[in-house]
């Protein structure tokens, strides 16, 4: 069997995840190319004008996968635990792709801790549903999961490394995953940053749960989950970077509320807030990220002089 995976939105959260578990019940793992102008235009053709760059794109991603594999994961997200909240796309995108390509097989699984539906329960059904046992899912979650924590846990410790180094311009790049690692989104920033001189620092690589504690010191009132975990990565490395950057893909309503809090709690940090939709040029995208990264040199210089 043939599992179809579309790179877009929370693979890059989950995708050692889900490619781990199913192949370790012996399914096929075929992933959509990355995103390029046909996945997104495709993708736009399938979406109603008011979704977001990303859940247009990921329409995009569903329809390339379409007659090259037996089932497409789509799964349900919509709760991860007590006031942990995830923005409504990905609860409501399970119905959006089924109703869309309405004799697509879908395979999926719910995600909502508030109604009684677990990760482990989600995954052990998902493989019972593919005619697996409950032993054989319980065995390939477990190592999913493992496999999961480690490579975040390499990451993390990698990233740690850049951070104490010296002299290097250290720019934070505060979005989702599925924005930064996205090759139509943030792809064309992250590679701006390096080229003007920057070192990207990524707030998604830092543990979750110590930015969900984190992210209180700036708001007690925040319940998105993925939101507060970039928060709280804003507030873990504040001290050891020289500025911020905050990508938005138009309209993410939950992201341009927490960046405006960004943006009135965090002092004495250079930031740059970029929004970014399916029109926006890289010419201009180039001139903010050479002028931003132009600034913060010049208050470097400014610092350093101070200090002798």
């Amino acid at each position: 069997m043939k599992i179809g995976i579309p790179r877009a939105l929370l693979y890059y959260k989950y995708k050692y995840l889900w490619e781990t578990f199913f192949k370790e019940l012996g399914f096929e793992i075929v992933l959509s190319e990355e995103s390029n102008k046909k996945v997104l235009s495709d993708g736009i053709n399938f979406s109603i004008d008011e979704s977001c760059l990303p859940s247009k794109i990921y329409m995009g991603h569903v329809y390339s996968l379409i007659g090259k594999c037996d089932y497409i994961l789509v799964p349900r997200v919509e709760s991860l635990g007590r006031k942990e909240i995830v923005c409504v796309k990905f609860n409501a995108m399970y119905d959006i792709v089924k109703n869309t390509f309405k004799d697509v097989n879908l395979i999926d699984y719910n995600l909502d801790v508030l109604n009684g539906e677990s990760e482990l329960r989600g995954f052990i059904q998902m493989g019972k549903s593919s005619g697996k046992s409950y032993l054989q899912s319980f065995k390939a979650y477990s190592l999913a999961k493992r496999v999961q924590m480690n490579e975040q846990k390499l990451r993390i410790e990698a990233q740690e490394k850049v951070l104490k180094i010296k002299d290097i311009l250290k720019i934070l790049i505060v979005s989702h995953p599925y924005n930064v690692y996205d090759k139509m989104i943030g792809y064309p920033i992250i590679e701006q940053v390096k080229k003007f001189g920057g070192v990207p620092i990524y707030a998604d690589i830092a543990n979750s749960r110590d930015c969900v504690r984190g992210s209180k010191e700036l708001s007690n009132y925040l319940y998105w989950t993925y939101n507060k975990e970039l928060l709280g990565a804003i507030n873990i490395y504040k001290h050891k970077i020289d500025g911020i950057i905050l990508l938005t893909a138009f309209p993410c309503g939950t992201d341009c509320l927490v960046n405006e809090l960004v943006v009135r709690k965090i002092k004495n940090i250079p930031i740059a807030n970029i929004v970014l939709d399916e029109l926006q040029g890289e010419a201009g995208i180039q001139t903010r990220i050479e002028s931003f990264l132009d600034i913060i040199k010049e208050r470097k210089k400014g610092e350093n002089i101070v200090n002798g």
